[in-house]
């Protein structure tokens, strides 16, 4: 006769898998605070760092150039960095000019006014403005020392809202590179051993991810229509879908996309390619599967264990969550799996003043000029105990 689980059994299971997901996230957590964010930077890359100076759109085309995301930003009358400037906040700006010029009444020239006038701003104007500085999302310039722990550095990127950490000698000031959730996930994998089988569970389960009012487009939205939504919503992607296969995914956009502004000859053909259609900026897009922006798929049944897997092979910046017939019903990015492992932390910060006290002395915040300790650490003008 086969016996009835009682619920004293199911309670047990329960805490069992509980006990298993929280050696998990242990093990994690142990492991990223016993690394430091020296160990993530390559053995060779570059930096560009902008002098406030200079021109905004020149500044936009440098990182085009050289196929940078992010660069710090170095205010020379006060001799620290102030910022960060990315290629989505020029995008950003490019659709507030264009906006602000076709509210212009009685003006048939006033879309070339504005972008002349966006030419000829440099970045200490643009900070200094504040409708247009708001549009910057690393206005406040947060960085960590080269021996800052990689836990700490990615409470740092959750807890300030923040897609780019500069990682800095703390000798001489220097950023020796800009750190990413993806960054240090290309660490964990590589890097992180565990004999245990401690991820077996859903990532859907285990919460990670969106699965609630995803916003999504169709290949007729324009661009600028989908980068209104993107940053209306505060969204570094969204899933494109096609209506005529039952919404079926079948691209993603990422708010960060330059396509529109690399094809275009100016400034000017740069707005007009906002009225171009997803269809069409897709269809330009370079084919490379190795891009981390390219559309890359799971299910909510896929394990955390095959997730990781999975961003050992492509390095994806996120994962669309489809269903059976292929239909969006959630986004997981790289962000959504390392705050899984640190999402604990915060709580346990507002609750530890010795903590946030640490937090400041591995942190070099804005506004503090850096100054020389006894210790020969350059710090946020806070003294090493």
């Amino acid at each position: 006769m086969n016996s009835i689980p009682t619920s004293g059994s199911s309670s047990a299971l329960l805490n069992e898998r509980e006990i298993v997901r929280e050696a998990g996230r242990s093990a994690i957590s142990s492991f990223l605070d016993t690394h430091t964010c020296f160990q993530v930077l390559r053995a060779s890359g570059k930096v560009v760092v902008f002098d406030t100076r200079i021109p905004i759109q020149l500044a936009f085309y440098a990182l085009v150039e050289h196929d940078m995301q992010a660069a710090p930003l170095w205010d020379p009358s006060i001799r620290q960095f102030v910022g960060l400037l990315t290629v989505t906040d020029f995008i950003d700006i490019l659709r507030y000019f264009r906006r602000t010029s076709n509210s212009t009444p009685n003006n048939s020239n006033s879309s070339s006014s504005g972008v002349s006038t966006l030419a000829t701003r440099s970045i200490a104007q643009i900070l200094l403005d504040p409708e247009l500085s708001s549009l910057l999302k690393h206005k406040t310039f947060y960085a960590a020392d080269s021996s800052t722990s990689l836990k700490h550095a990615c409470v740092m990127l959750n807890e300030n809202g923040i897609d780019f950490l500069p990682i800095m000698l703390p000798e001489d000031m220097r950023v020796l590179s800009n750190v990413t959730y993806t960054n240090v996930l290309e660490h964990l994998v590589t890097h992180f051993r565990e004999q245990r089988r401690l991820f077996d569970d859903t990532i859907y389960d285990l919460g990670i991810g969106t699965y609630q009012n995803i916003i999504t487009v169709t290949p007729t939205h324009t661009l600028a229509e989908t980068l209104h939504l993107l940053q209306q919503h505060n969204l570094s992607a969204v899933p494109v879908v096609d209506p005529n296969q039952n919404n079926r995914v079948i691209d993603v956009y990422s708010r960060s996309d330059i396509t529109f502004l690399a094809a275009a000859t100016d400034a000017e053909d740069a707005i007009r390619n906002l009225d171009l259609t997803l269809g069409d900026i897709l269809a330009q897009q370079r084919q490379d599967v190795t891009t981390p922006d390219r559309l890359h798929t799971c299910s909510v049944h896929h394990t955390l264990q095959t997730i990781f897997e999975y961003f050992a092979q492509l390095k994806f910046n996120r994962l669309i969550v489809a269903d059976e017939q292929g239909r969006c019903v959630g986004v997981v990015s790289a962000r959504d799996l390392v705050a899984y492992f640190v999402s604990d932390e915060k709580n346990k910060n507002n609750n530890n003043k010795s903590t946030q006290q640490q937090q400041q002395r591995q942190a070099v915040g804005v506004g503090v000029a850096p100054q020389q300790t006894s210790g020969g650490a350059v710090e946020a003008g806070i003294q090493t105990q």
